[in-house]
């Protein structure tokens, strides 16, 4: 099941969705406002020309005109309340302001109550006869009754528009239009600001020490080209630094191998044979160091090119090296398995597994493992393994689970450090995983 991802992570999808919710935060507030305004018009328009009439028609009856009867004229006088209690819906904030509006005007009233007759309702003949004329077909009518202390009630209808689809329609249609005005142009200048950066980032993720590359070509507004350009500046920077540390390491590695070919010579003088052949091994022992670290030192710029490979080949011959020395090494056989790759430093990197299977874990077992996505070159042994808490440790430069120093159990501690370097160099990794039965297995996974 897809995972949903709530929140883009890319510059451009995060402006949008802000601006995009910034924008609908505020037409929602809009909205709310045009509702209120609404309905404080529909109030006003409700209950103003109530108040006028009724004001009007007690005055002209007060000063001898007409008085108001129960079947005829805008404003009519009935005994009773006209309003059945529980057939209409009630609204008594029109009751509140015309009582407001009335007492600006100085009349006095009792009760006011007021009910909602549909635009579908029937009025009967019993509502016609008590003075309620029917409503407008085209919408609702609100029924309004006033007490008059001692003269009975004053009934009038008033229209009550009803909030429909126009409105909402109107702000959906304002909503859009803001999106297309201010969210286009916003996303088109996010979207030539990211673009250049999404370059830049891809830049970075392939800058290789061996291979710089061509520079990237500034573009954008001037505060991303000015970045572009100290990226530019940067990788050259560490492009001459590498070169400067290639140079200075192979002075080291000359200067220190022509003294120890020096030592090599005048130990052959030494008559006593055991004390020669230790000082021998630990010639070679210091030249094996030395290639170690300068080959950890240059991996980032190696200088053996790609070369399609038999790798199950590869593996068997590094394999029959070890058991012409008399190591207890076999290998399972496995069909071909052709790859893209550096053949010596992979060679380098299976050695050194095997090296520490055969001083840590008496004996080794390798053998080649593939799927569709990638290829796992394993190396087990039967030794004591290496507890979890340690499993990162030992691929640090330098490290040895193993605390003496005497060099029989254990190198200086470059063996998984150099391994490590160099599977992920090929764009690989390399893991270890204690079996249950016992022994640890050693895994290079190389991509297919």
């Amino acid at each position: 099941m897809t995972r949903f991802k709530p929140w883009p992570r890319s510059l451009a999808g995060q402006m949008a969705l802000l601006i995009a919710l910034a924008l609908l935060v505020a037409q929602v507030i809009n909205f709310g406002m045009i509702l209120h305004d609404r309905s404080e018009f529909r109030l006003a328009q409700a209950t103003r020309p109530v108040a006028t009439r009724i004001a009007d028609a007690l005055d002209r009856e007060a000063h001898g005109g007409r008085p108001l009867s129960p079947d005829r004229g805008r404003v009519r006088r009935l005994p009773a309340n006209p309003i059945p209690p529980a057939m209409f819906e009630r609204h008594p904030e029109v009751a509140t302001e015309l009582r407001r509006q009335f007492a600006d005007l100085g009349l006095t009233v009792g009760r006011i109550d007021t009910g909602l007759r549909p635009a579908t309702d029937e009025t009967s003949d019993a509502h016609r006869r008590d003075g309620l004329r029917r409503g407008d077909r085209q919408g609702a009518t609100l029924l309004i009754a006033i007490e008059q202390p001692g003269r009975g009630w004053l009934a009038i209808t008033a229209p009550w528009p009803q909030p429909g689809w126009r409105l909402l329609l109107a702000v959906l249609t304002q909503t859009a239009i803001l999106y297309i005005i201010v969210l286009l142009p916003v996303l088109w200048i996010v979207r030539r600001i990211s673009r250049p950066l999404q370059d830049l980032r891809r830049a970075a993720e392939s800058f290789r020490p061996g291979d710089p590359g061509a520079p990237m070509p500034p573009h954008g507004p001037d505060d991303v080209v000015a970045l572009i350009a100290a990226f530019n500046a940067l990788r050259l920077r560490v492009t001459g630094m590498l070169d400067e540390k290639d140079r200075m390491l192979g002075a080291i590695g000359h200067d220190l191998r022509t003294p120890l070919a020096a030592l090599r010579v005048r130990i052959e003088s030494v008559e006593d044979d055991v004390d020669r052949a230790r000082m021998i091994d630990t010639v070679a022992e210091m030249n094996r160091t030395l290639d170690d670290i300068l080959s950890l030192a240059r991996l980032g710029r190696p200088s053996e090119p790609l070369t399609d490979v038999d790798l199950a080949a590869l593996v068997d011959a590094v394999v029959e090296d070890f058991r012409d020395i008399g190591s207890d090494v076999s290998f399972v056989e496995t069909e071909r398995l052709r790859m893209h790759l550096r053949p010596s430093l992979i060679r380098r990197a299976v050695r050194n597994l095997i090296e520490n299977a055969i001083k840590y874990g008496v004996s080794a077992e390798v053998r080649v493992e593939a799927d569709p996505r990638c290829v796992g070159i394993i190396v087990a042994d039967q030794g004591p393994g290496i507890p979890e808490d340690r499993m990162s440790d030992v691929f640090d430069a330098f490290t040895r689970l193993e605390s003496s120093r005497n060099r029989e159990t254990g190198g200086i501690g470059l063996g998984l450090a150099l391994a490590r370097a160099i599977v992920r160099e090929a764009g690989g990794e390399i893991r270890l995983v204690n079996r249950a039965a016992g022994g640890l297995d050693a895994i290079i996974e190389l991509p297919r």
